[in-house]
């Protein structure tokens, strides 16, 4: 059956778009246009009470029946768990899994997401203030993750949902205004998964209208 991914072209849609992707599941895409509210009609606040894309409805969920998921990071749980992929079932494998999710949930999302806000204020003043302080948060979890990575082909050792949750953000990266050649573990990792088939589908599909 084929699950349904209500989304639109930002990174937290990215994320859910390159995973449908990686673990084979069929999938159709169903625009939420952000820009026209679109997240506010009751339709979509059925599935998705925050308001916020994406959020999935899969047909043949647990015991056969339907069921919807909202969060992005409870999506990737929820399709690991479905598929056995890219979520190791042993525990000591998979904390790491959970820990860099987390770590991208937490931070490298809301503080880039607050970069791009205030880099594109029209305010000087407002946006110096706001663009310094957030893309400086925004370049010490780049740092962060840069360390990780120079330990680790993948940031939980193998290939994870963790993965498809960061590089969600970091196909941002110009608009942090990060340069990816000052974190080269980074960029070895960013350009390994952007040269995966199943990534680039991902990256390629039609999110919006």
């Amino acid at each position: 059956m084929t699950i349904e991914l209500h989304t639109w072209n930002t990174p937290n849609g990215r994320k859910i778009s390159v995973a449908l992707e990686e673990m084979g599941l069929p999938y159709s895409v169903h625009p939420v246009d952000i820009r026209n509210g679109q997240q506010f009609e009751p339709g979509f606040l059925r599935i998705s009470p925050n308001n916020r894309i994406p959020a999935i409805v899969d047909p043949d969920g647990p015991q056969g029946k339907p069921v919807s998921v909202f969060e992005s990071g409870a999506i990737l749980l929820y399709l690991g768990e479905k598929t056995g992929k890219f979520l190791p079932a042993p525990l000591a494998q998979r904390i790491p899994v959970l820990e860099w999710l987390m770590w991208q949930m937490g931070g490298f999302g809301p503080m880039p997401g607050q970069a791009h806000h205030f880099l594109g204020l029209q305010n000087e003043d407002d946006k110096r203030y706001g663009a310094k302080r957030y893309v400086d948060e925004t370049r010490r979890l780049y740092g962060v993750l840069d360390r990780r990575l120079a330990q680790v082909e993948f940031v939980a050792g193998a290939l994870s949902v963790a993965d498809f949750a960061i590089v969600g953000w970091a196909w941002r990266h110009e608009r942090h205004q990060v340069d990816l050649a000052d974190f080269p573990n980074v960029q070895r990792w960013y350009d390994t998964l952007m040269d995966r088939p199943a990534v680039k589908r991902g990256f390629d599909v039609k999110l919006d209208t």
